[in-house]
């Protein structure tokens, strides 16, 4: 993956991050926080599994500890301690869930599947097959977690652009073309032009045009976790360099 150049400058007001991190006493202030709490939180529900997982406790254990979790963080409003001077919510996030690990374990072993909260559908998710599936395991569980919130950052842009372009009616585009954004099952210029009838200089707009938006989506999916530019920039480049090492 290309290293991803920075975009102008933008407001972090609105950001999921920003709003849990400025989140007030008021009621209403607190329900927008924990709603966008919320959104983060089942973003990140598979790092957080693949990285308990890693750390060596068996299937059922980890869908426990996961579970109960992000129950505890939501049913408490975990927001209250989130600072938004730390930055990232990957790294807040994390810094919980070992904390959480260390001290939470025996009071939340007593409570089925995370208390009275099913925040993850585990029935309909299935991610032992996901994890067992991967096809790099690392010993390394800090490294799962980011190379798995990479993967799933990467997964959500990629979907929101194929939801553009299905609107515009340009799936079929999309479909051929994203080998070009992945890098994976990349169809040569020629063929996609064969394929999807267009000339080749026409195809290599397309492709440039489909990267710039692409670049545009996966910033934006990260600034929702971050709350200042720098931090934004700096997560781009970190994910850049998450995949690289694989």
């Amino acid at each position: 993956m290309e290293d991803i150049p920075a975009a102008g400058p933008r407001q972090f007001v609105t950001t999921h991050w920003s709003l849990v991190g400025a989140a007030k006493p008021d009621e209403a202030s607190q329900t927008r926080a924990r709603e966008a709490l919320e959104v983060l939180c089942r973003a990140y529900w598979y790092p957080l599994y693949a990285f308990v997982r890693s750390r060596g406790y068996s299937a059922v254990d980890a869908q426990d500890l996961t579970q109960a979790f992000f129950a505890r963080i939501i049913e408490t409003g975990g927001f209250a301690s989130a600072d938004r001077a730390r930055g990232r919510f990957r790294s807040y996030l994390l810094g919980a869930m070992k904390h959480f690990l260390a001290n939470e374990w025996h009071r939340t072993r007593a409570q089925k599947r995370g208390g009275q909260v099913q925040f993850v559908e585990w029935n309909t998710l299935d991610p032992e097959v996901r994890y067992a599936g991967a096809a790099q395991p690392s010993d390394d569980p800090e490294y799962l977690f980011d190379r798995e919130w990479a993967l799933e950052t990467i997964a959500a842009a990629l979907q929101a652009l194929r939801d553009e372009m299905t609107q515009a009616g340009k799936t079929e585009q999309f479909d051929v073309l994203k080998g070009c954004l992945t890098g994976q099952d990349e169809l040569s210029r020629g063929q996609i032009a064969t394929h999807l009838g267009m000339s080749t200089g026409a195809v290599k707009v397309a492709i440039h045009r489909l990267r710039q938006r692409y670049r545009t989506l996966l910033r934006a999916t990260i600034a929702e976790t971050v709350s200042n530019e720098a931090d934004l920039d700096d997560e781009m480049h970190y994910l850049v360099a998450v995949l690289r090492r694989q």
